[in-house]
């Protein structure tokens, strides 16, 4: 049974830092992963991902502000966020793919987390 639990989320003033780990348990290093986030009234949208063979991806929002990684011994995935910004707002989830799969969009993750909350504020 695959499980996935985020921490890390709190509230931080704009150009704040903060990071983001999600425990995993069911899963390996070779589930691809990524996160998303909410943001009230908004869908929901991919924000990073990681290929099982190790390939990483943004959003162009947060390109060379964010950064995802995975400790694979500790069965955990990272993201590192700086210079964040109101508009990074919003619940952020963790999500699993299948075994040897390459996923990018929603649909393709069959596991989430429960989410952490992100606020960004002016």
């Amino acid at each position: 049974q695959v499980q996935l639990g985020e921490s890390g989320g709190d509230s931080v003033q704009a150009g704040g830092s903060l990071r983001l780990s999600c425990r995993a348990s069911g899963i390996d290093s070779s589930n691809s992963m990524g996160w998303f986030r909410q943001a009230a009234g908004k869908e929901r949208e991919g924000v990073a991902t990681i290929q099982w063979r190790g390939a990483v991806g943004y959003v162009a929002s947060v390109e060379g502000r964010f950064t995802i990684s995975r400790d694979n011994a500790k069965n955990t995935l990272y993201l590192q966020m700086n210079n964040l910004k109101p508009e990074d707002t919003g619940m952020y989830y963790c999500a699993a793919c299948r075994r040897w799969t390459v996923c990018y969009s929603d649909e393709s993750f069959e596991h989430w987390g429960q989410g952490t909350q992100v606020t960004v504020s002016s």
